[in-house]
């Protein structure tokens, strides 16, 4: 594809969520599940792209099921390519050249400089205001703190690396920050582009590796718990807190946001039967002394996305083994339980803009007289008790 001059198609076959997670610039989406079997269809398809008598690149994730893909658009007479290696493959040569082509420009920044610059001018409003808003509310920093900035590889905790970094810059240095990457498991594909991503933002990372993937795939972990996504997630807190703690943090750092935070109190509500939320700081019963702080808690997805793109910044999404047959990660069953909960409060702020907000003020404006009841501390508090007690 790179050497070929001519105007050509690009499509990605990915989950829907992969493809708005980053994809190749020009590409056309269509999950492949449901990609066309037969000709005419696969015709009309790639005409409605605008692809009609150009070459045709497919790719998904891997490299595999765009062979598929590939083969039967041949068979109908269309000038089809798999891409090689997929996706995962085209983001390690992507990242390598940018690497190698790093260079300061007229303006004397280099490519991490001119990302920092974006997060104080471009996102000033949108991103950097609401990262030192929420540290500030929740107070999130305090003297004297080592932080570990947990680095997935994903857009958001390496967002949160680079505001951390504008922190310093900006003359705060009352804490110390760790930039603290675990591989769980990734492929070599998966790892090299953390690593790559790390020196092109020029954000210094430690690693550690575990084996959580070899654990989570296997019989023990993956069938025992119903849920590889779940287990995984415990695993990883577990090993962050317990190699930050060896570090000397007393906190550790997370990437979810404003969305991640709304999501989970409708989560809560419509598949759990409860009123929580995702606070912006956690003491951690395991490891004692720790705390957990969510430095992006009121910036929204879609302005992280924003930022990502407008410096064409490419991460990895799951990574995760079992991505091909986990309906959490989007697989061939349809997505999780949090994807479905993403598109109804999509839906809602087309009817009414307001709405995520709301959502969010909700756990800020508990009226506890006219909530039948409640659980703390001191145990479950029902409302005909406290109605005869005239707590109501």
């Amino acid at each position: 594809m790179e050497n070929d001059s001519r105007n050509y198609g690009i499509i990605d076959i990915r989950p829907e969520k992969d493809f708005n997670a980053g994809t190749i610039s020009g590409a056309r989406h269509i999950d492949y599940e449901e990609f066309p079997e037969n000709e005419s269809d696969i015709k009309e398809l790639t005409g409605g792209f605008g692809f009609s008598g150009a070459p045709v690149y497919v790719f998904c994730q891997s490299g595999r099921k765009s062979l598929d893909i590939a083969g039967r658009m041949t068979a109908c007479g269309i000038e089809a390519y798999s891409l090689e290696g997929g996706y995962s493959e085209y983001l390690r040569i992507e990242l390598k050249r940018m690497l190698e082509s790093d260079s300061k420009t007229k303006t004397g920044l280099t490519f991490a400089g001119r990302v920092e610059r974006s997060i104080q001018k471009k996102f000033r409003q949108t991103i950097w205001s609401k990262f030192t808003k929420a540290l500030k509310d929740f107070n999130l920093i305090e003297d004297g703190d080592r932080i570990a900035v947990c680095i997935s590889g994903g857009k958001d905790s390496m967002l949160m690396a680079k505001l951390f970094q504008e922190l310093s810059k900006h003359g705060i240095h009352n804490f110390e920050v760790v930039f603290l990457v675990m591989n769980p498991g990734y492929n070599d594909i998966n790892y090299e582009t953390v690593i790559n991503n790390a020196k092109l933002l020029n954000i210094p990372i430690q690693v550690f590796k575990t084996d959580i993937f070899d654990i989570v795939a296997g019989d023990a972990g993956y069938k025992d718990s119903g849920s590889p996504c779940y287990l995984c997630a415990r695993m990883r807190r577990g090993n962050l807190y317990a190699k930050a703690k060896e570090l000397g943090c007393n906190k550790i750092a997370l990437g979810h946001h404003f969305d991640d935070v709304i999501e989970t109190t409708l989560m809560a509500m419509l598949y759990a039967g409860q009123i929580q939320t995702m606070v912006p700081k956690l003491k951690s019963r395991n490891f004692q002394g720790m705390e957990l702080i969510r430095p992006l808690y009121y910036i929204r997805e879609r302005d992280i996305i924003h930022w990502r793109d407008y410096n064409d910044l490419h991460f990895i999404n799951c990574a995760c083994r079992l991505t091909e047959s986990c309906a959490s990660c989007g697989g061939t069953e349809k997505g999780s339980k949090r994807a479905v909960v993403k598109e109804i409060i999509k839906k809602l702020e087309a009817m009414d803009p307001v709405i995520p907000l709301n959502i969010f003020k909700s756990t800020e404006n508990v009226d506890l007289p006219m909530i039948l009841s409640y659980k703390d501390r001191e145990g479950r508090h029902e409302f005909n008790q406290r109605f005869d007690s005239n707590e109501i």
